[in-house]
């Protein structure tokens, strides 16, 4: 789900960033918040878009508004391009508001820790919205970007890529953390604005 309209790559990276994960069992708060962070992380199962994340998250992950954010996530979903393994840690429970720490193994932000907002619908914990990052490793997410650019599939030139990287690598983490976690690409096109 977390699998740009600037550069099919950025939505990529975005997206992988939303896919966290941890096992769990068991039926109270903190045992299902984790297994609802699993399922996002691990989603295989194009159904599991809807059924634990909210329309906010699925916007934000996918850089999506309306039905195309939940079409963009069924599509990632089948693709298989999330994190492999999650450790979920700080669960914090307020009445139907939940925090949750994810740190993430493979996909596209190996490496990456995030802070994760949920929230109870009814009976199920959805993922609302990708707070922020708790450890943040920008040389695994240019890695991985790189990756992305490289792919023949990609329609990105090779200097363009190479000049976005660089403005990307150059950029203050802040930005570049924040442009991660928007829910448009104007952060994205801000930060490589001089490549085009």
């Amino acid at each position: 789900m977390l699998k740009c309209y600037l550069v099919l790559p950025c939505l990529l990276i975005v997206s992988a960033l939303a896919l966290v994960a941890c096992s769990s069992s068991g039926n109270s708060d903190e045992s299902q918040i984790e297994e609802a962070v699993e399922t996002s992380a691990t989603n295989t199962d194009p159904a599991n878009c809807t059924k634990v994340s909210t329309q906010n998250f699925l916007e934000q992950t996918t850089q999506s508004k309306g039905s195309e954010a939940l079409k963009t996530c069924e599509k990632e979903a089948s693709e298989d391009t999330g994190a492999k393994s999650v450790a979920v840690s700080n669960v914090e429970v307020e009445g139907s508001k939940a925090t949750a720490d994810a740190a993430l193994s493979g996909g596209g932000f190996d490496g990456q820790e995030v802070e994760v907002a949920l929230v109870k619908e009814g009976d199920q914990w959805k993922l609302d919205e990708l707070a922020g990052f708790v450890k943040f490793d920008e040389a695994k997410v240019i890695a991985t970007l790189e990756k992305e650019f490289a792919k023949p599939s990609s329609e990105v030139s090779k200097s363009l890529a190479s000049c976005i990287t660089n403005a990307f690598e150059e950029a203050p983490q802040a930005e570049f953390e924040q442009a991660l976690l928007n829910q448009s690409t104007k952060g994205f096109e801000e930060l490589a604005g001089a490549c085009f």
